[in-house]
């Protein structure tokens, strides 16, 4: 089995208002020097060796991330 991890992001022009509240959480408890906060989505998945890169990048695509709104980045543990 190996281990596959599944970072997803919103894309840099999409508004993320999670990120903004924390950011703003930030601010209020007295923590300065964060420019900005981007939330997104960690997947670890365990995969058997035949998984291709190929089929886990479909995979992320179709059912871990929206495409429209997020980029994914797919890397074996």
């Amino acid at each position: 089995m190996a281990k596959v991890v599944v970072d997803v992001m919103p894309k840099p022009e999409i508004l993320d208002p999670q990120g903004q509240a924390v950011a703003g959480a930030l601010a209020r408890l007295g923590v300065e020097g964060v420019a900005d906060v981007r939330q997104g989505k960690h997947f670890v998945l365990e995969v058997d060796d035949s998984v291709d890169d190929e089929t886990l990048h479909r995979l992320a695509g179709t059912l871990l991330a929206n495409p429209v709104i997020e980029d994914w980045v797919v890397t074996r543990a």
